[in-house]
């Protein structure tokens, strides 16, 4: 079992992850700087061969396009990797997690109807309140449930149920898509590892890193061809004592 950190222990890693976020902001400015350079230069080369007669020019417009692609893919792993670099820094709240969630699905049905997922809310009412970052959390949904999405290409059901127990508050997250492996299940949450060709590695990792960062636990359950289970649960918010 892992042992609590202590003090000095706990400072030693926030001085570390403000290290890497910073890193990671400056990282952030010298990559996307030519990135956007490369961007706006292939947008004028795709008019210049719009008005060129050329007989290649069809060719060279595919060529750009998966250029195009390519750039896009690398903003998206730098996006990823501030969110993880940055996934330690909370501004805590004492909050409704059950309110939290409700407004996640009302913004994200639109989203599951497009897909065909059906959403079974089981949001209990007058939940102890827990301290955490409005924001962060929201992320840690969106990860969560468009992970979800992927595993139901098809369509499914997709159910986020709140609770309490043992005086904590308990979030689970459960679709009936395609499941994980052993292994897969063994490695989720390495940093950099993925099942999917065009995936960053860093969801799943950013995801345990807020909740570890909230205080919390994370656990998955998981079947081939059945579908997958997170439960996430967080300690209540000090005030609920009072």
């Amino acid at each position: 079992m892992n042992r609590p950190l202590d003090e000095q222990e706990r400072e030693r890693l926030e001085s570390q992850y403000a290290e890497i976020a910073s890193l990671a902001g400056g990282l952030a400015h010298e990559i996307r700087n030519p990135l956007s350079t490369i961007r706006m230069n292939l947008a004028l080369l795709f008019e210049d061969l719009e008005e060129s007669d050329f007989s290649g020019a069809h060719r060279i417009q595919r060529k750009l396009q998966m250029i195009q692609r390519e750039c896009s893919h690398l903003e998206e792993i730098l996006e990823a990797f501030l969110q993880f670099a940055r996934a330690g820094e909370l501004t805590l709240e004492a909050g409704d997690l059950s309110a939290l969630v409700q407004e996640f699905i009302d913004f994200y049905r639109p989203e599951a109807e497009q897909h065909g997922i059906d959403i079974s809310p089981h949001l209990a009412t007058h939940l102890p309140p827990i301290d955490m970052d409005e924001n962060l959390m929201r992320q840690v949904l969106g990860n969560l449930v468009r992970n979800a999405q992927q595993a139901m290409p098809d369509g499914g059901l997709l159910e986020l149920q709140t609770y309490s127990r043992d005086g904590a508050v308990v979030l689970e997250i459960i679709d009936t898509g395609c499941g994980m492996s052993p292994a897969a299940l063994e490695k989720m949450f390495e940093i950099f590892f993925s099942t999917k060709s065009s995936g960053s590695g860093l969801g799943l990792p950013t995801v345990r890193k807020i909740v570890k960062a909230h205080r919390g636990t994370i656990q998955c359950e998981s079947t081939v061809g059945s579908g997958t289970r997170f439960t996430l649960t967080f300690p209540a918010s000090a005030s609920a004592a009072t």
